[in-house]
């Protein structure tokens, strides 16, 4: 009875300062640095670097915001000689210091990799100037390379640290 009691004050909290806060559409840019945590024992396997990404953010107005981000990686990223594309959708909650979880999946040379990646992100939202917002973040990837250039599967989590910038439209 008392988790009911809580969850459903939780929502009418949210809801209620949805209906006080207008929703607003953020696009923008960023890029992260990435490393894999664990050491990669084959040749042309790159364990760091750095990333770009498109980002869209619908922000409720309230508590919650939905990301999705594209996110493009360099070749011999996950063993593709490829360059690397990572679809990714974020549910985050907060306003300026937030915290949330994803889901993705790589795309190289015409195929997805077999399964998703799961994603723990952190950061801290300002808005700069009325309608720009910078987003500094960092993210913990559950990641298993399994693209058809490796033999066997890599299972290494990988965390980054990044910066995007945003405007409301």
């Amino acid at each position: 009875m008392r988790i009911c009691c809580l969850g459903f004050m939780l929502i009418s909290v949210l809801f209620v300062s949805g209906i006080a806060a207008q929703p607003e559409h953020r696009i923008g840019v960023g890029a992260h640095y990435w490393k894999t945590l664990d050491e990669i024992d084959l040749d042309r396997i790159d364990e760091d670097g750095l990333a770009w990404t498109l980002t869209y953010q619908y922000f409720t107005g309230a508590l919650l915001k939905f990301q999705f981000d594209v996110e493009f990686l360099p070749e011999w990223y996950a063993a593709s000689p490829e360059r690397v594309t990572a679809p990714q959708v974020y549910a985050l909650a907060g306003r300026s210091i937030y915290g949330g979880v994803g889901i993705g999946t790589y795309y190289s040379d015409g195929e997805y990799s077999q399964g998703p990646f799961f994603v723990f992100r952190v950061g801290y939202d300002m808005e700069l100037v009325p309608s720009l917002h910078a987003d500094i973040y960092a993210n913990y990837r559950f990641d298993d390379w399994d693209m058809s250039e490796v033999e066997d599967d890599i299972d290494t989590d990988t965390v980054t640290i990044g910066a995007a910038v945003r405007f409301s439209l």
